[in-house]
């Protein structure tokens, strides 16, 4: 999938759009039982509950390719009759329909999670795209379509309770006080099955949205999909920090990730600007041109081949924001944070001084303390 068919996708959670008309779904407790059940008819809903249950559907595949959402696959064997596929293939046609099989899949969900203390909220709905034609100069024609897109669409929401409150009625011109309640906050998890590519369906993938930095929802991924579950970002960035000091060693100097940092953000800036709609990756073997240029020595260079494919994989293809972080340069001991403009990287020296290494910045003017101009 690409960034533009994802937006494609999502300009149709409105509801003079979309096609769906039920959002069905089930409350799952702090215990992880599904204690509650619902099927919602959208068009008879209040137009502020209907936006409310669309948002919230839309949010669940939210964010970019390679940060919040991950494309999985599904081998030949797990099409052909794998149990998890089957059950969402199931559901794909029976347009959720069957309560018995939703159930199930909640069941799989519920048995796979703990999102908060108050549990969880799971959305599921349907849709029908008549995918309109795309001319060459890149605009959809919706009168010349002839291909439809079914798909299925899940949020999955973590349940916060507020605290009791003192709140304003209108009506009366008057506070009264106010019970706690059950919220259900932005979605944490979510999926779009099947996978929309070149604009059309593609049985064999599926797009997992996950909102966490830091978590995988390796369960999850496994009880819904049975697919390896995608690394998340927070891991890939420690894992390869570790990957560059364990395989470098001495040789991981301030000039190396410096020139690696500057590297990566040049790539991405370079893609930004040539707006390609594929999502930008790098290889392990585009890593190991850059640490070439900044004078690695070959033993290095193969020791960091080496621990990279273990790592990520022999074929792995990353974002490079997901590597370290290009938005931003940071130099970090353990009583002292500089946070740097990554477009001034010229500013900062790594010297000995009296026999001390000291990290110097360069600062001719305009230096506050504490919001005090001192320079």
């Amino acid at each position: 999938m690409i960034d533009k068919e994802l937006t494609e996708l999502r300009r149709r959670f409105r509801a003079d759009r979309t096609a769906i008309t039920h959002v069905y779904g089930c409350y799952v407790d702090a215990a992880g039982a599904i204690a509650a059940e619902f099927d919602a008819s959208l068009p008879m809903l209040p137009a502020e509950e209907q936006e409310k249950y669309l948002e919230l559907l839309k949010k669940g595949v939210s964010g970019s390719l390679g940060r919040t959402l991950s494309e999985l696959r599904f081998s030949t064997e797990q099409v052909r009759s794998g149990e998890e596929h089957g059950l969402l293939m199931k559901l794909l046609q029976e347009r959720l329909a069957d309560a018995e099989d939703r159930r199930l899949l909640c069941q799989k969900i519920a048995g796979s999670l703990k999102l908060s203390e108050s549990g969880f909220l799971i959305l599921l709905a349907f849709d029908v795209y008549d995918v309109p034609f795309r001319g060459k100069d890149g605009a959809l024609h919706s009168d010349t379509g002839d291909t439809q897109f079914s798909y299925l669409v899940c949020s999955i929401c973590p349940v916060k309770e507020t605290r009791p409150a003192l709140c304003y009625e209108a009506a009366e011109k008057s506070f009264h006080g106010k019970g706690a309640d059950r919220v259900a906050g932005n979605p944490e998890l979510g999926f779009l099955f099947p996978a929309f590519e070149d604009r059309a369906t593609n049985l064999y993938g599926a797009l997992l949205y996950n909102r966490s930095r830091d978590c995988g929802y390796e369960e999850f991924v496994r009880a819904v999909f049975n697919t390896a579950p995608p690394m998340a970002v927070g891991v890939q960035k420690d894992t390869f920090r570790e990957v560059l000091v364990d395989a470098l060693e001495e040789e991981c100097s301030p000039g190396v990730v410096q020139t690696v940092h500057t590297q990566l953000r040049e790539l991405a800036a370079v893609h930004k600007e040539a707006r390609d709609p594929e999502p930008l990756t790098v290889t392990c073997g585009e890593v190991s041109e850059i640490l070439e240029q900044t004078g690695v020595s070959e033993p290095k260079m193969a020791a960091f081949r080496v621990k990279f494919e273990e790592a990520f994989g022999a074929d792995a293809a990353l974002p490079p924001q997901n590597l370290l972080n290009t938005s931003q340069l940071e130099y970090r001991t353990p009583e002292v944070v500089i946070k740097v403009n990554p477009d001034r990287q010229d500013l900062i020296r790594v010297r000995e001084l009296g026999g001390v290494r000291c990290v110097v910045i360069a600062a001719d003017e305009g230096v506050e303390i504490n919001g005090v101009t001192v320079i």
